[in-house]
Protein backbone atom coordinates (compact mmCIF):
# COMPACT_ATOMS: atom_id res chain seq x y z
CA UNK A 1 0.00 0.00 0.00
CA UNK A 2 1.52 3.43 -1.39
CA UNK A 3 0.69 6.42 1.66
CA UNK A 4 -0.41 9.65 -0.19
CA UNK A 5 1.67 13.07 0.48
CA UNK A 6 0.01 14.78 2.74
CA UNK A 7 -0.44 18.88 1.87
CA UNK A 8 -0.11 21.42 4.48
CA UNK A 9 -0.43 25.43 4.40
CA UNK A 10 1.55 27.54 6.55
CA UNK A 11 1.56 31.25 7.35
CA UNK A 12 4.16 32.84 8.92
CA UNK A 13 4.93 36.44 10.03
CA UNK A 14 8.56 38.27 11.03
CA UNK A 15 10.20 41.32 9.98
CA UNK A 16 13.54 43.23 9.84
CA UNK A 17 14.43 45.00 12.81
CA UNK A 18 16.75 47.96 12.46
CA UNK A 19 18.74 48.72 15.97
CA UNK A 20 17.50 51.89 17.93
CA UNK A 21 21.28 52.38 18.67
CA UNK A 22 23.21 51.92 14.92
CA UNK A 23 20.49 52.32 12.42
CA UNK A 24 22.96 50.60 9.85
CA UNK A 25 22.71 47.35 11.86
CA UNK A 26 19.91 44.69 11.05
CA UNK A 27 18.92 41.85 13.72
CA UNK A 28 19.08 38.38 12.43
CA UNK A 29 18.90 34.95 13.62
CA UNK A 30 20.56 31.34 12.85
CA UNK A 31 18.27 28.39 13.31
CA UNK A 32 17.90 25.04 12.61
CA UNK A 33 16.35 24.41 9.88
CA UNK A 34 14.10 20.97 9.23
CA UNK A 35 16.82 18.99 7.81
CA UNK A 36 19.00 19.93 10.59
CA UNK A 37 21.40 22.67 8.96
CA UNK A 38 21.95 25.88 10.52
CA UNK A 39 20.85 28.83 8.42
CA UNK A 40 20.53 32.35 9.10
CA UNK A 41 17.40 34.19 7.94
CA UNK A 42 15.07 36.64 9.31
CA UNK A 43 13.30 35.71 12.56
CA UNK A 44 9.72 35.27 12.02
CA UNK A 45 6.75 31.90 13.07
CA UNK A 46 3.91 31.56 13.06
CA UNK A 47 0.88 33.03 14.16
CA UNK A 48 -1.05 32.19 17.50
CA UNK A 49 -4.50 32.20 19.44
CA UNK A 50 -5.94 34.62 16.84
CA UNK A 51 -3.34 36.92 16.40
CA UNK A 52 -2.73 39.37 13.42
CA UNK A 53 0.23 39.05 11.12
CA UNK A 54 1.85 42.10 12.39
CA UNK A 55 1.02 40.40 16.32
CA UNK A 56 2.76 37.61 15.35
CA UNK A 57 5.77 39.37 13.42
CA UNK A 58 6.53 41.62 16.51
CA UNK A 59 5.89 38.80 18.72
CA UNK A 60 8.32 36.36 16.95
CA UNK A 61 10.85 38.50 16.41
CA UNK A 62 10.79 39.06 20.90
CA UNK A 63 11.10 35.51 21.16
CA UNK A 64 13.43 34.70 18.29
CA UNK A 65 16.13 38.42 19.33
CA UNK A 66 14.92 39.30 22.50
CA UNK A 67 14.28 42.42 20.74
CA UNK A 68 11.09 44.89 21.17
CA UNK A 69 9.96 46.18 18.14
CA UNK A 70 7.58 48.28 16.75
CA UNK A 71 5.85 47.43 12.61
CA UNK A 72 6.93 50.44 10.17
CA UNK A 73 6.13 49.12 7.09
CA UNK A 74 4.26 46.10 5.35
CA UNK A 75 7.85 44.91 2.97
CA UNK A 76 5.57 42.20 1.33
CA UNK A 77 5.06 38.31 1.22
CA UNK A 78 7.26 35.39 -0.28
CA UNK A 79 5.51 31.81 -0.96
CA UNK A 80 7.08 29.02 -1.61
CA UNK A 81 7.15 25.36 -1.49
CA UNK A 82 9.17 22.09 0.19
CA UNK A 83 9.33 18.54 1.18
CA UNK A 84 9.45 17.23 4.05
CA UNK A 85 9.11 13.03 4.69
CA UNK A 86 5.76 12.23 3.13
CA UNK A 87 4.51 16.26 3.77
CA UNK A 88 4.24 18.79 1.02
CA UNK A 89 4.48 21.92 2.66
CA UNK A 90 2.85 25.58 0.91
CA UNK A 91 4.18 28.40 3.10
CA UNK A 92 3.99 32.09 2.54
CA UNK A 93 5.70 34.29 4.67
CA UNK A 94 4.98 38.32 5.13
CA UNK A 95 7.45 40.60 6.39
CA UNK A 96 7.96 43.86 8.07
CA UNK A 97 10.19 46.65 8.33
CA UNK A 98 10.68 46.92 12.03
CA UNK A 99 12.61 49.40 14.30
CA UNK A 100 14.32 48.12 17.77
CA UNK A 101 12.30 49.63 20.94
CA UNK A 102 13.50 47.91 23.41
CA UNK A 103 15.14 45.19 24.41
CA UNK A 104 18.85 43.43 23.86
CA UNK A 105 19.91 40.96 21.44
CA UNK A 106 19.52 37.33 23.09
CA UNK A 107 19.00 33.99 21.39
CA UNK A 108 17.51 32.77 24.26
CA UNK A 109 13.93 33.78 24.39
CA UNK A 110 12.97 31.29 21.54
CA UNK A 111 10.29 28.66 23.37
CA UNK A 112 10.75 26.54 21.00
CA UNK A 113 14.38 25.90 21.08
CA UNK A 114 15.08 26.38 17.44
CA UNK A 115 16.89 29.68 17.43
CA UNK A 116 21.02 29.00 17.89
CA UNK A 117 22.33 32.91 17.65
CA UNK A 118 21.13 35.91 16.73
CA UNK A 119 23.40 38.79 15.98
CA UNK A 120 23.21 42.24 14.75
CA UNK A 121 24.59 42.58 11.28
CA UNK A 122 25.41 45.60 9.37
CA UNK A 123 23.42 46.42 5.67
CA UNK A 124 26.34 45.71 3.58
CA UNK A 125 26.85 42.11 5.24
CA UNK A 126 23.18 41.12 5.18
CA UNK A 127 22.77 39.73 1.37
CA UNK A 128 25.62 37.44 2.21
CA UNK A 129 24.57 35.95 5.45
CA UNK A 130 21.29 35.33 4.54
CA UNK A 131 20.52 31.73 3.49
CA UNK A 132 17.64 32.06 1.60
CA UNK A 133 17.23 33.83 -1.76
CA UNK A 134 14.04 35.16 -1.10
CA UNK A 135 14.79 36.53 1.90
CA UNK A 136 17.60 38.38 0.27
CA UNK A 137 15.27 40.02 -2.00
CA UNK A 138 13.12 41.11 1.36
CA UNK A 139 16.01 42.22 2.31
CA UNK A 140 16.92 44.00 -0.48
CA UNK A 141 13.74 45.12 -0.65
CA UNK A 142 13.80 46.85 2.75
CA UNK A 143 17.46 48.57 2.30
CA UNK A 144 15.47 50.78 -0.83
CA UNK A 145 13.16 51.51 1.94
CA UNK A 146 15.52 52.67 4.51
CA UNK A 147 17.53 54.97 1.98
Amino acid sequence: MKLGRQNIREVSAGGLVISMSKPTQIAIIAHKNRGGRTDWCIPKGHPENGETLEQAAIREVFEETGLEARITKRLGSISYRFKVGNKRISKTVHHFLMVQTGGKIDPDNDPAGEVVDARWVSLDELQDMLAHENERKMAQLALEMIE
